[in-house]
C-alpha cells in the first residue's frame, strides 16, 4: 500500500491543504464525516491519483489501527477548532504509533483586523467572550431576545428548554442530519436557514435584519468561519454578539502556514523512506 498522509478534513483549511498536497503529488487520505463534504475535495482528487477521501467518523480507540491499515506516515489535523475529541484521539494515536503530528489551525481573529468601515470604539462594547456553552444558557443571555445561533447542529438541543422564553433562530449546514436535529430541538422551519460557508457580509447582514436579530451566539471560529464578518456587522447594527472561546488543547505541534504543513508532509515521507 502506498504510504500517505492523513489529512483530517471537513474545514475550508483542509480543502486548501488538500489542493496544496495534490499540487505536489503527495499521497494523502482526507477524512470527512458526511458524504456531502466529498465535493469539497473534487479538485484535489482530480489532480492527484493517489489522493483519497474517507467518509465516516473514526472512533478514537480505533485510530491507531486505522493509521496502520492506511500506511499513514504523518497526520495533518485540520479539523474544526471545536472538534477537540477528534484532535485528542489523533494525538493519542500518533503517539502510540510513533508518527509525526501537526495541527493546522485557522488564526484567531484580532479586533484590530476588523472591517475598517466599522467604528473601532464599538468593536468590543457589544461583544461578549465566554469560555463555554454553559455560560450562555442563562436568562440574562436568552430571555426576551431574538437570537441567531450559529453553533452547529450538535449544540442546538441545549436550547430546547429556552424555546418558550426567547425567539430562537439557527443557521445550519444543508444536511438532513442537521435539519433533523434542529427540528427535534424545537426549531420551526421558518426559523431555520441551511447554508454552507463562506457567508458574504451582504447575506449575513440581510439575514440578521430580516429576522430582527438582537443577539448572535457563535464560536470563535476565525476568519474562515466568518468571525470577522460577524464582529463587524454586529458593530454596525448594534447587535449583541456572544462568542464561545476555543477549547484549550495541548497540541504537540501547530501552525497556520500552508508552507509549513507541506514541509511537514514531505519530511514525514522522507523519514518513512529512511526507516523502510
Amino acid at each position: 500500500m502506498t504510504p500517505k498522509v492523513w489529512l483530517i478534513g471537513g474545514t475550508q483549511e483542509s480543502v486548501l491543504l488538500a489542493n496544496a498536497l495534490a499540487g505536489r503529488m503527495i499521497p494523502f487520505v482526507v477524512t470527512v464525516t458526511t458524504a456531502s463534504a466529498c465535493a469539497m475535495y473534487a479538485s484535489a482528487l482530480e489532480h492527484c491519483s493517489q489522493a483519497q477521501v474517507h467518509v465516516g467518523p473514526i472512533a478514537s480507540d480505533g485510530m491507531a489501527s486505522w493509521l496502520s491499515s492506511q500506511a499513514i506516515v504523518g497526520v495533518v489535523d485540520a479539523s474544526h477548532p471545536f472538534a477537540t475529541a477528534v484532535s485528542a484521539g489523533a494525538i493519542a494515536a500518533t503517539i502510540q504509533a510513533q508518527l509525526p503530528y501537526l495541527r493546522f489551525e485557522r488564526a484567531a481573529v484580532q479586533p484590530c483586523a476588523l472591517d475598517e468601515a466599522a467604528r473601532p470604539e464599538r468593536h468590543t462594547s457589544n461583544i461578549t467572550l465566554v469560555p463555554n456553552l454553559a455560560a450562555l444558557l442563562k436568562p440574562e443571555h436568552l430571555v426576551g431576545q431574538r437570537v441567531l445561533l450559529v453553533l452547529g447542529y450538535r449544540m442546538l438541543p441545549n436550547f430546547q428548554p429556552w424555546q418558550d422564553q426567547s425567539t430562537l433562530f439557527a443557521r445550519i449546514l444543508p444536511s438532513q442530519t442537521a435539519l433533523d436535529a434542529a427540528l427535534a430541538a424545537g426549531f420551526t422551519s421558518d426559523r431555520l436557514i441551511a447554508l454552507r460557508p463562506p457567508i458574504s457580509p451582504e447575506l449575513e447582514r440581510s439575514l440578521w435584519q430580516q429576522w430582527g436579530i438582537t443577539k448572535v451566539i457563535a464560536k470563535c471560529s476565525g476568519k474562515a468561519g466568518g468571525e470577522n464578518i460577524k464582529r463587524a456587522i454586529a458593530a454596525e447594527l448594534g447587535v449583541q454578539l456572544c462568542l464561545i472561546q476555543r477549547p484549550a488543547v495541548d497540541y504537540p505541534a501547530q501552525t497556520s502556514e500552508v508552507a509549513e504543513a507541506i514541509a511537514f508532509a514531505q519530511q514525514a515521507f522522507a523519514q518513512s523512506n529512511c526507516s523502510a
